[in-house]
C-alpha cells in the first residue's frame, strides 16, 4: 500500500462529545443526604439503646417480683431434667431385657 493511501485514511482523534450532554452531579445535595443519613443512623441507635434500657429495667422488674427468683426456678428444673435423664437412661439399660420378647 503507498504511503500516500495510509496517510488519507488516518484521521486525528477528536472528542466529539458535546460538554452540555455530559453527567453532571451537583455535590451540594449529594453532601447533605449523607449528612441526614448519618444522623439518622446515629438517632436510630440512640433509639434501640433507650429501648433496650427500657426492656432491660422491665425485665429486672420483673425477676424481683418473682416468688421464687429465675436463677433459683432454672437450678430446680435443670435438677429434675437431670434426675429424669438418669432415669431414663437407667430403665433403657435395665428394663429392655426384662421386658423383651424371647426369640423363637
Amino acid at each position: 500500500m503507498p504511503a500516500d493511501l495510509r496517510a488519507a485514511n488516518v484521521a486525528p482523534m477528536t472528542n466529539s462529545r458535546n460538554p452540555e450532554r455530559a453527567f453532571r452531579l451537583n455535590s451540594r445535595p449529594l453532601m447533605v443526604g449523607g449528612v441526614l443519613m448519618g444522623l439518622g443512623g446515629v438517632l436510630g441507635l440512640a433509639g434501640i439503646v433507650v429501648s433496650g434500657a427500657c426492656l432491660a429495667s422491665a425485665a429486672r422488674d420483673w425477676a424481683n417480683r418473682q416468688e421464687v427468683p429465675p436463677a433459683e426456678l432454672a437450678r430446680h428444673h435443670w435438677a429434675r431434667a437431670k434426675a429424669a435423664t438418669a432415669a431414663g437412661a437407667s430403665t433403657w439399660r435395665n428394663g429392655t431385657r426384662k421386658h423383651a420378647t424371647p426369640l423363637a
